[in-house]
């Protein structure tokens, strides 16, 4: 039997399955999914809402996802076989090296030319916040040399509100996928850690413009008073939209924060 780590048989049997069911029981907005790849490794990161996103995300991707979770799933008789049989990836939420062991699961997803899926915010917002986005996606984007696919969630939070049991039926959400952003453009950048949060500064804004949620630049968690330089709504609403020709004639959009500290 074998022990690498993320998604696997089972999973694909199982989305055979359900994802009609899922598609039935909800009226799921799907936008931007011909973006991902039908092959190779590629990062998704999702803003959190609910409980429910992972789920949306795993029975409406085309392929194989595996996701980030938080270590505590494993302490439970309910979680702790089915969660990683499905394609979890526990990680300690508490970060710095303990968090490094989940990174390298990741990365060997990520290796075998599959998909992983990590929440840049670290865990659920519970007041429909957007908030900063940790650098973990971006230092896999470089190593490895994918992309990063940011994913607006909308409506989930509908469906299970942080604390309930079950998701409630027939409501409505949405999902959108945004456009790659590409390790290439940040390399060669200074600093590797800044460019990580130069990357990471994209991905969040992309997803809020796919959310309308308001971002706020501290973690989740952190006393925004900590944070040295904060990036108001109204400051990362003034991010740069670039447009160059490229040498085959068509048009590269980049997007340039004001501030990315």
């Amino acid at each position: 039997m074998s022990t690498s780590p993320g998604a696997g048989a089972l999973q694909r049997r199982t989305r055979r399955v359900l994802s009609p069911v899922v598609t039935r029981l909800w009226d799921i907005e799907m936008t931007g999914y011909d973006r991902l790849p039908t092959h190779g490794p590629a990062i998704l990161c999702p803003n959190h809402i609910s409980f429910f996103d992972s789920a949306i995300l795993t029975f409406t991707v085309p392929r194989n996802i595996s996701f980030v979770g938080k270590a505590e799933y494993m302490d439970s008789w309910k979680t702790k076989f089915i969660f990683p049989a499905m394609g979890m990836i526990p990680i300690d939420r508490s970060g710095g090296e303990k968090s490094n062991g989940a990174l390298d699961a990741a990365r060997e997803v990520l290796e075998r030319g599959e998909l992983f899926g990590i929440y840049p915010e670290g865990t659920r917002s519970r007041n429909g916040d957007l908030h900063k986005g940790r650098t973990g996606a971006a230092r896999l984007a470089m190593q490895i040399g994918c992309p990063i696919y940011p994913v607006g969630i909308v409506g989930t939070d509908e469906i299970q509100p942080p604390g309930a049991r079950a998701p409630k039926l027939r409501k409505s959400c949405a999902v959108h996928i945004g456009r790659p952003i590409k390790p290439e453009r940040y390399a060669n950048r200074g600093a590797e850690h800044l460019a990580w949060r130069s990357m990471m500064d994209e991905v969040m804004y992309e997803i809020r413009e796919m959310t309308g949620q308001t971002y706020v630049h501290h973690y989740h968690g952190q006393d925004p008073s900590e944070v040295r330089e904060p990036l108001t709504p109204a400051r990362i609403a003034s991010v740069t939209d670039i447009t160059t020709k490229t040498p085959s004639g068509g048009v590269e959009r980049k997007l340039v924060a004001s501030a990315g500290s």
